[in-house]
């Protein structure tokens, strides 16, 4: 068992003797590894305590809140080249990245005993360079970014709902993430090929596919095989719409796996791709979400990947 542990939470999120009372179930009588406690803030959402975690001499560290810390201490220990490993204990909204990983979501100690006793994997992290109205930043992703509907979704849901219902409260902003989501052109370069120009309302980068709702978007999204896996949407119209429904869940879901078949399928308006590098400039501003949380409007951005940068148990 590890014994120098780090646990960073989100005090939005939870509690210290929450955590502590969960901690006490998954390690048992007899066994009593070296834990400090590191809180996160508005101003810090993750990384200021990953660096002074790793100062410590942590080599596990354990992150208790939602995807918006769990991203900021995998991008630390990503940015740092860290060997400590990443554990999770997710209490978002979402939890889209352990949703990935199957980490029990809504039971701390059962986290928490995954976050001591299981075996680690080797992860790829995303980076993305985005211009925003206040100049270019540079982040790191576990899930996805992008613009379109699923960044409307985002931006229109009711934080109040979204606290009362969980996930559940972005169903009720599709209807106006749909209405915001007009399609454009776009200039596209993947890898080394040459740049093409591409139309959609929707542009998803993953380094994994499931959304909240166990919804697959990407299914060959896998964050440890070394490429991004990218989807371009179309649709438009109740006839569009419903060709994109089937091809997503029919197509590329249940008939793929019964047929064991290898290849996605792309239409007029689904369009599958993979790549490790992708620069994207707009027409005009979209907005554009990075692991499920709104950052602001782009009309520009580059992707890079990092593969196996981080450990996940």
């Amino acid at each position: 068992m590890t014994t120098k542990i780090a646990i960073i939470w989100n005090p939005t999120k939870t509690d210290r003797e929450s955590l502590q009372s969960g901690l006490e179930k998954a390690v048992g009588e007899g066994l009593s590894p070296e834990v400090t406690w590191w809180e996160t803030s508005a101003d810090d959402p993750g990384e200021g305590a990953a660096e002074a975690a790793l100062a410590a001499g942590s080599d596990l560290l354990i992150v208790a809140g939602g995807d918006g810390t769990v991203r900021a201490v995998a991008a630390h220990l990503a940015d740092s080249a860290s060997t400590a490993e990443l554990a999770i204990v997710p209490l978002g909204t979402g939890n889209l990245f352990a949703r990935n990983l199957d980490i029990p979501l809504g039971n701390i100690s059962s986290a928490l005993s995954r976050a001591l006793e299981g075996d680690s994997r080797a992860i790829d992290v995303g980076w993305v360079e985005v211009d925003l109205d206040h100049g270019r930043e540079r982040h790191g992703f576990v899930v996805m970014i992008g613009f379109g509907i699923d960044a409307h979704m985002i931006a229109e849901t009711d934080d109040e709902l979204k606290d009362k219902a969980g996930w559940l409260a972005y169903i009720e902003s599709l209807g106006r993430a749909l209405a915001a989501s007009e399609i454009v052109p776009f200039h596209i370069t993947a890898d080394d090929e040459p740049p093409r120009e591409q139309e959609g309302h929707t542009l998803l980068v993953a380094n994994c596919g499931t959304l909240q709702g166990g919804l697959t978007l990407l299914p060959d999204a896998d964050p440890s095989d070394g490429e991004l896996d990218y989807l371009v949407l179309s649709a438009e119209g109740i006839g569009q719409w419903a060709e994109t429904a089937k091809t997503m869940l029919w197509d590329n879901g249940l008939k793929r796996l019964i047929s064991d078949k290898d290849d996605l399928t792309s239409t007029d308006s689904v369009n599958h791709g993979r790549t490790t590098k992708l620069d994207v400039s707009l027409p005009e501003a979209r907005a554009f979400e990075i692991d499920g949380e709104e950052i602001g409007t782009t009309r520009s951005f580059s992707v890079s990947l990092q593969p196996s940068a981080i450990r996940v148990r």
